[in-house]
């Protein structure tokens, strides 16, 4: 099982590229590829890789889990620090975001200021852990910053990183490696000294889509590659010209207005882990109205976090429950505040009671299962506002299984004349449980499920499921402990022999399996 990485600062790695002789920069390349299989986890936390007999490179990160300093990357050989082995050590590591979400403080409902910096995290999109602002009024707030006119230095840092950008695309992905990535790297950070950290976001989009690229990741699309360089050229470029406009910039907030008292109950919960060192949590809260909310718990720490977040207390206005139990149960909120996409916030006056919880056939989650998929898919699609929405938005559906088609699960939904859907792990990450669940589940030929996921929208009838549950009525289905009521977090939960139907009971599929 290989080493997770620390991620690294980008300005350290770029500082050691641009510290190698021209003959060493043309070595990187390959010295970096075989890094991460060869790094070696320390008991104090630190990383190290050997390279021969007399150099060992240690990466040590500070508490955050990140590299944030030169001195934090050490080799024992002789031309350090402006050696090879280093520079490819750092190299082979993720890129860590600039901009670490801040605690919340305690404040009444307001506004959040963002940047572009924040990390990007797994399916979830679920959003790192929001600063409640103090306000005079709970009127909503949808108003950008003013912003003074671009400074000289961000004219300058502007231009740079879009000729950086523009060398970058000329090179190409074959010829896009660390040299090249170093010079985008440093360029970014220079606009993100200036004051530009959506144009530093924007770089650092492209530079971890050109390792996707060279790295041949499953989940790389060129056309993601092509949308981050198309807005890094064009960001840079109106910032270059002296445009001072708070969406390029970076600046800009996001209304929390007040909710006054909420009723909400647990629908799943599923891990947030994100390339760049981010780790933690979100559950997903509907009202009774069909109303969608979210808590999340997103901080530095990485896998480790991601896996204990799932318990973690839930910091809302006082409540007694953990991300687990209100999963499964629900809560009594008054003097709720609400960011625009339903994230709950927990300012000074929150108040929250834990309520009991209610299984996906009762209450609130009940109308998610009561229609086809594409139906769903379709209604998300409708209109432009939903539409963008529809990557995050969760759908139900009743489903039979098919089996499995290399590490993907065909199912066919119980409605008739219904094509087979392709279910896909929400997150590959080996070290999570989603794939391992979906094989055991592939295992099981005939079995009714009922599956809460996501829809991809890149892929033609395709789910991300982030929780599955038994059909209310069937046989051959899962059976779950009666404390989870009904459903298991395919991010947290590991399925086993238990949770299933005896082989005995297969013989009722073939009446179940429906149109």
């Amino acid at each position: 099982m290989s080493t997770e990485l620390p991620p690294v600062a980008p300005e350290v790695l770029a500082e050691a590229v641009e510290s190698l002789t021209a003959r060493l920069r043309k070595k990187l390349d390959d010295a970096t590829a075989g890094c991460a299989a060869a790094a070696t986890g320390e008991a104090d936390g630190s990383v190290t890789f050997r390279f021969g007999e007399d150099a060992v490179v240690t990466l040590r990160p500070g508490p955050a889990g990140t590299v944030t300093e030169a001195g934090q990357a050490t080799c024992t050989c002789l031309l350090a620090p402006r050696c090879l082995h280093r520079a490819a050590a750092l190299g082979a590591a993720p890129l860590a975001d600039t901009a670490p979400p801040e605690p919340e403080p305690a404040g009444a409902a307001g506004t959040e200021r963002t940047t572009a910096a924040e990390p990007a995290e797994s399916a979830a999109s679920a959003e790192p852990a929001e600063p409640a602002e103090s306000a005079a009024s709970a009127e909503p707030v949808e108003s950008a910053e003013s912003v003074p006119a671009l400074t000289a230095a961000q004219v300058g840092a502007a231009a740079a990183l879009w000729h950086a950008a523009a060398e970058a695309l000329a090179a190409g992905v074959t010829a896009g490696g660390a040299v090249v990535q170093a010079e985008l790297l440093r360029a970014a950070h220079t606009a993100r000294l200036a004051g530009l950290p959506r144009a530093e976001a924007a770089a650092l989009r492209v530079v971890r889509g050109l390792r996707a690229a060279r790295e041949r990741r499953t989940a790389h699309r060129l056309g993601d590659l092509t949308g981050s360089f198309r807005e890094l050229l064009y960001t840079a470029g109106v910032l270059a010209s002296g445009t001072a406009d708070p969406a390029l910039t970076g600046t800009s907030r996001r209304a929390y207005t007040q909710g006054g008292s909420l009723q909400v109950q647990g629908l799943c919960r599923e891990p947030v882990l994100s390339a760049t060192g981010y780790g933690g949590v979100v559950t997903h809260l509907l009202a009774p109205d069909g109303s969608r909310y979210s808590i999340s718990d997103v901080r530095p720490g990485g896998l480790a976090r991601a896996r204990g977040a799932g318990r973690a207390s839930v910091a809302l206005g006082g409540a007694t429950l953990d991300h687990a139990g209100l999963a499964r149960g629900g809560l009594r909120i008054v003097g709720a505040t609400v960011s625009p996409e339903g994230r709950l916030g927990a300012g000074r006056g929150v108040k929250a009671t834990p309520l009991p919880g209610a299984a996906w056939s009762d209450g609130p989650a009940a109308p998610l299962f009561a229609r086809p998929a594409a139906e769903a898919v379709a209604a998300l699609l409708a209109t432009p506002a939903e539409a963008a929405e529809a990557e995050t938005a969760l759908i139900g559906c009743d489903v039979t299984v098919v089996g499995a088609a290399g590490d993907h699960l065909l199912v066919r939904e119980a409605v008739p004349h219904a094509p087979l859907l392709r279910l896909l792990p929400a997150h590959p990450h080996p070290e999570l449980p989603h794939t391992e669940n979906l094989r055991r589940i592939a295992s099981y030929p005939g079995l009714r499920l009922r599956v809460l996921g996501r829809p991809d929208l890149d892929r033609a009838a395709t789910l991300r499921p982030v929780a599955v549950g038994p059909v209310p009525g069937a046989q051959y289905t899962l059976r779950l402990p009666g404390e989870w009521l009904g459903r298991a977090d395919l991010g947290y939960e590991r399925l086993q022999g238990e949770h299933f139907p005896p082989p005995d009971a297969a013989a009722a599929a073939a009446g179940e399996a429906g149109p």
